[in-house]
């Protein structure tokens, strides 16, 4: 999902913790957000540090892969 900000061509990411993410001020958290081919990840802790992209192919094999670990 994907929301427009005020510049025409220019979008912000809708980032969502999971549901077994913890509610409190812990910090322990992923967030994910979704693009048109692409996943993105970050730490909610560093929200404006670094990012990863996925692609969605390579998502699609790295969630079983740390699913089950």
């Amino acid at each position: 999902m994907m929301r427009r900000t005020s510049a025409p061509g220019d979008f912000e990411l809708a980032w969502f913790k999971s549901s077994y993410s913890s509610n409190g001020n812990e910090g322990d958290c992923v967030e994910i957000a979704t693009a048109l081919g692409t996943t993105h990840v970050r730490d909610s802790k560093s929200r404006p540090g670094p990012q990863l992209t996925f692609g969605d192919d390579a998502w699609t094999r790295f969630v079983p892969y740390v699913a089950g670990r």
